[in-house]
């Protein structure tokens, strides 16, 4: 039935089913008949082209000011989401579906093969559209920066009055490589090592950013003992004027780490068990806790008399009471009374034993089973 209005387009009148239908504004009577408005109604806005820039070191892709890690093996999901994202849909159009079919054109290139069907006016509506996805491979700034040897900030792991041990090197290049895992896993793409360098003196760690050298220095000084220092050297000035530096963490490692084996002037020896803040351990004899004063710090006056490696396995022969124990000397096999220390298990039949000097003493079980 005719509204008694009529298309201002075509001059057909109108019917009064399009009265307050999805493209009448605020409710009023259609402007155009739904013939006429059909036939310049695009559902789907779509540009002819997208330009993608990916890394074709690491994959990458460039998303306004930053590069994202996608994880794709190829990139047509990646293509099926930057035309998702390109794309506008009529504000009319209500229960909107659609399907893509991909066309790869070539290394660079797909096409997106897109098929949309939504409803407009009470009427099924469809549209077909093309969008070519074209790839520009470039480099990342990261993968750049890795290229060009960049760093910020660099972990010099040294010790005091040593050379760092085999297996502090290895401790704190573990420390840096897990913490950068740990930074990239949660999609810190500034987070990388630059260079792992040895040299007699100890290790050298080169990093992207200072905040991730400081970070590391920290968790090898709690892991290893020592003391952090740290200096600053201008290299240049960024586009705005700023002063950029390099900054470098020197991390002091203990004249006497973890497992030494030490002789305090005028006391026993110490098995020493810490070395942060201070010198921490246990007396050999006794089994009593040993710390040096906080004047002493890490370097007490004390001698090195050997470590938790030279320790030699042996008998227990008998308790003689709560002081004193009989093993066979490893070098001997003759029965011999030394300090029983508190630590010892009275129900042990063999224990670890070290020399310093002509006395022999019980090491703690669990120094021996963390060596």
């Amino acid at each position: 039935m005719s509204s008694g209005q009529f298309c201002p387009r075509c001059g057909e009148p109108i019917e009064r089913s399009d009265r307050s239908l999805p493209g009448n504004p605020t409710g009023q009577q259609a402007t155009l008949c739904d013939a006429c408005y059909f036939d310049s109604f695009e559902l789907v806005a779509a540009p002819d082209e997208l330009v993608v820039h990916t890394c074709a070191q690491c994959g990458a892709v460039e998303r306004g000011a930053e590069w994202v890690d996608v994880g794709a093996t190829d990139y047509t999901d990646v293509a099926i989401e930057e035309t998702t994202e390109a794309l506008s849909v009529h504000v009319q159009a209500e229960e909107i579906e659609w399907g893509v079919e991909p066309e790869q054109i070539d290394q660079n290139t797909i096409k997106m093969h897109c098929l949309f069907r939504g409803i407009v006016r009470e009427t099924v509506f469809e549209e077909e559209t093309t969008v070519q996805v074209r790839f520009n491979r470039g480099t990342c700034t990261r993968c750049s920066r890795i290229a060009g040897d960049y760093y910020a900030s660099t972990v010099q792991v040294r010790a005091t009055d040593r050379t760092p041990t085999d297996e502090e090197r290895e401790r704190a290049t573990t420390i840096a490589q897990e913490l950068v895992e740990k930074r990239e896993d949660t999609g810190d793409r500034n987070a990388f090592i630059t260079e792992i360098a040895e040299d007699t003196d100890g290790i050298d760690i080169r990093l992207s950013t200072t905040q991730l050298g400081r970070a590391i220095a920290d968790h090898i000084q709690r892991a290893l003992g020592g003391e952090i220092t740290d200096s600053r050297t201008l290299i240049t000035e960024d586009e705005d004027g700023n002063e950029v530096y390099r900054v470098t963490y020197a991390v002091r490692l203990p004249p006497y780490p973890s497992g030494t084996i030490v002789e305090p002037v005028d006391d026993d020896p110490v098995l020493v068990q810490s070395a942060h803040g201070n010198l921490k351990g246990v007396r050999l004899t006794t089994g009593s806790r040993y710390e040096a004063d906080a004047d002493d710090g890490i370097d007490p006056d004390v001698k090195r008399v050997g470590t938790v490696g030279d320790a030699v396995e042996t008998t227990v022969v008998t308790i003689e009471d709560e002081h004193a124990v009989q093993v066979l000397d490893p070098d001997t096999f003759e029965a011999k009374t030394i300090a029983r220390p508190s630590y010892l298990d009275p129900d042990a039949d063999t224990v670890h034993v070290v020399a310093v000097g002509s006395n022999l003493y019980v090491l703690p079980s669990d120094a021996i089973e963390t060596e």
